[in-house]
């Protein structure tokens, strides 16, 4: 019998960690592509929809859940998903970009401090402080250096009045150096087509962010003061966006030519308030079917994967009414317990035992 376990507890230093295995295919990081620009080489997407894309290609949605897109994408008004943790809210972003070939999906997490500025963009007044204070000490310096000679340059005509004439200016990046754009900010910029922006679990706000939202994701742009106040000088700005590319702001406004496609998750942790739900097309998601289910462990681990599992794949779609379980805990089941063939049976019940286990259980 092989011994599957690379962490023995036996308290000696050995080298097992470099027989590990390659990581679950969404789990799998390595493929990330830096500065990707299309869906087809998002790495969040692959995680998501399977290295195979099976999932994208051979999942059949519901016609709820079809006619809730469509019915964003015609309106124009962003998408409220609500279901248990892993029904697959998030990879259905994923899935319309990938179809629609939106490109990269902008992704916003949520978090209890997250506020509308975060998703709009972000000034870093105190970086841009600290680098004229260092071009200031720089100048000075060269200021000192440079005396013995000054006098000798005023005498032929070619002196300058300071020390921060046209090379101080030719250093200056300028505010859109410290300006980026957030993924909401993103989204809005005029584009020939909509980008797709996931706002997830936004049930974990605070009480003021649905409320915050109302506003841009009504008119579908927003103003940054700090280049409004210097329009009249400057009428055109480059700043950086989510995507890490850079892109001209115009009189200091950012507004959408494309409303994007605007999807929303909540865990249903708790209500949200009714002008946010009069903006939004609502969809209910239910916990992922067979057919769901089969494609998407065929998208990941291959008809292989559908074969050796069907067992737990019975096993979860047998489970109690109301239990909360999510279609990430079958599939990491149905890995490991892959990656153990030569083991007993009771270890590979024990392994999935631990791995699908009721997420609304009292701990």
């Amino acid at each position: 019998m092989n011994d599957w376990r690379i962490y023995r507890g036996v308290g000696q230093p050995h080298d097992g960690v470099r027989r590990l295995p390659e990581p679950p295919p969404w789990r799998d990081f390595t493929r990330a592509q830096d500065g990707a620009p299309t869906g087809s080489q998002d790495p969040s997407g692959a995680r998501r929809l399977g290295v195979r894309r099976r999932r994208a290609e051979n999942y059949a949605p519901r016609p709820a859940e079809v006619d809730a897109v469509n019915a964003a994408l015609y309106l124009r008004r962003p998408l409220l998903v609500t279901g248990n943790p892993g029904t697959g809210k998030s990879t259905l972003a994923y899935a319309v970009a990938h179809e629609l070939q939106l490109g990269r999906v902008l992704r916003w997490p949520i978090v209890s401090r997250t506020t509308l500025q975060d998703g709009l963009y972000r000034y870093d007044a105190i970086g841009r402080l600290q680098d004229v204070q260092l071009e200031r000490a720089r100048g000075a310096a060269g200021n000192g250096a440079a005396d013995g000679s000054a006098a000798d340059s005023r005498a032929d005509g070619d002196g300058r009045a300071d020390g921060d004439g046209a090379d101080g200016a030719d250093r200056d990046p300028g505010i859109g150096a410290y300006i980026r754009l957030g993924p909401l900010g993103t989204a809005l910029l005029p584009s020939e087509l909509p980008r797709v922006l996931l706002i997830d679990e936004l049930d974990k706000s605070d009480l003021d962010l649905p409320n915050d939202l109302l506003n841009t994701l009504e008119e579908g742009e927003f103003a940054i003061p700090e280049l409004e106040r210097v329009a009249d000088r400057q009428p055109v700005v480059e700043v950086l966006s989510h995507d890490s590319g850079r892109v001209a702001v115009h009189g200091g406004r950012i507004a959408c030519t494309n409303f994007p496609l605007i999807v929303l998750t909540s865990n249903g942790e708790r209500d949200f308030p009714a002008p946010l739900l009069r903006r939004c097309v609502q969809l209910e998601l239910e916990p992922p079917g067979e057919e769901q289910l089969t494609a998407m462990v065929e998208a990941h681990l291959g008809e292989e994967g559908v074969a050796a599992g069907q067992d737990l794949i019975g096993r979860f779609l047998d489970r109690e009414p109301g239990e909360v379980m999510a279609a990430d805990q079958l599939l990491n089941a149905l890995f490991l317990t892959q990656h153990t063939p030569h083991a007993e049976r009771l270890t590979r019940e024990r392994i999935a035992d631990l791995l699908m286990q009721r997420l609304d259980r009292s701990r």
